[in-house]
């Protein structure tokens, strides 16, 4: 049996988060493990989640609300042990900045490119898988 990834996504939009899922397709890359999906729509989920383990990858919506995904992954790198990296959705280029100020690895704009978020998601996997070899 192939591994599996798992990636949790954060937005209180259900289209945000099909949008990822029909990104990413069953895997974002032919090198990557296959994604299987865990989706929160709220950040306490999220932190519940989290709390569980077997977080591979977290895409977090900087446009979700009540808690923006910013404000997310800045409370779950200072809070969660061993954070699992995270792919922040923005809603303009010029936010890029921000994302650096959430802590996150990666950052893509909104609506989801397919291409350039499946790019992105491929290689925080990469990473994840290297950092366990």
């Amino acid at each position: 049996m192939q591994p599996t990834a798992t990636v949790l996504v954060y937005s209180n939009n259900s289209n945000t988060r099909e949008q990822v899922r029909l990104a990413t397709g069953r895997r974002p890359a032919p090198d990557v493990p296959v994604v299987e999906f865990l989706e929160c729509a709220t950040p306490d989920a999220v932190l519940r989640e989290l709390d569980r383990g077997g977080i591979d990858v977290c895409v977090l919506d900087g446009e979700a609300v009540p808690m923006g995904g910013m404000g997310v992954c800045r409370q779950i790198k200072d809070e969660v042990f061993d954070c699992p990296p995270v792919l922040l959705l923005i809603g303009r280029p010029q936010d890029a900045w921000l994302a650096t100020w959430s802590r996150a690895e990666s950052a893509v704009t909104l609506p989801v490119e397919p291409v350039e978020f499946a790019a992105a998601l491929a290689a925080l996997l990469r990473e994840k898988k290297a950092l366990n070899a």
